[in-house]
């Protein structure tokens, strides 16, 4: 299986960052090939705007889907966003790796997308492949309950897992979430780490 992480985290040495690093191995280890976008490490550029195609489609009034459409269809996206979209094409499962910090997401992963998968909702071109998302928090498990102070997590995800997965056609699995991330010592983790290996096994 070929698997493409979208990594979203400024702090290699973080745990959004071990659990990355434990991804990639254990996915090679079970004969996977893997990719890495490390969002932070590109310095990539989150904004929509005009400087993501090499020649506009109208000389007048930016219209951010028109002119993403018109350099997808001919080829005159930036480098960019024509590298992640070849790494998005040959790739069968993708995983998104980020923090969620008060009902913000982290590094804007869903301007990530937007000029790059875009399509309709379920009948893009990314149909009949599956994204995972493996998200840290620092909140407790009850928070993101239905009766937590921020609502299930689920519903926080959304914007995400619908508009941004399904939107192109992704199967969007159950997301992988561990909560409470300053109470993980070294026992949690292995335990961690653990459960996250048997998710992966069911890629």
């Amino acid at each position: 299986m070929n698997v493409l992480i979208i990594y979203a985290h400024p702090e290699p040495k973080s745990l959004n960052g071990s659990l990355k690093d434990f991804t990639v191995r254990h996915l090679e280890r079970a004969g996977h090939t893997v990719q890495v976008s490390d969002l932070y490490a590109m310095n990539r550029k989150a904004s929509l705007d005009a400087h993501d195609t090499s020649e506009r489609h109208s000389g007048e009034r930016f219209v951010a889907s028109l002119e993403s459409k018109h350099a997808f269809e001919n080829g005159l996206q930036s480098e960019d966003i024509a590298r992640e979209h070849h790494s998005g094409n040959c790739r069968i499962t993708a995983s998104a790796h980020f923090s969620v910090y008060a009902y913000g997401l982290a590094y804007d992963v869903g301007e990530h997308s937007d000029a790059r998968w875009g399509e309709r909702y379920g009948e893009g071109r990314f149909a009949g492949k599956r994204a995972m998302l493996i998200v840290t928090t620092g909140g407790w498990e009850s928070h993101y309950s239905a009766r937590g102070i921020n609502g299930p997590i689920d519903d926080v995800l959304f914007p995400i897992q619908h508009g941004v997965l399904y939107y192109p056609g992704f199967e969007v699995l159950p997301p992988f979430v561990v909560y409470r991330t300053s109470r993980v010592d070294d026992a949690k983790y292995a335990e961690v780490s653990e459960a996250l290996g048997r998710r992966l096994d069911t890629l």
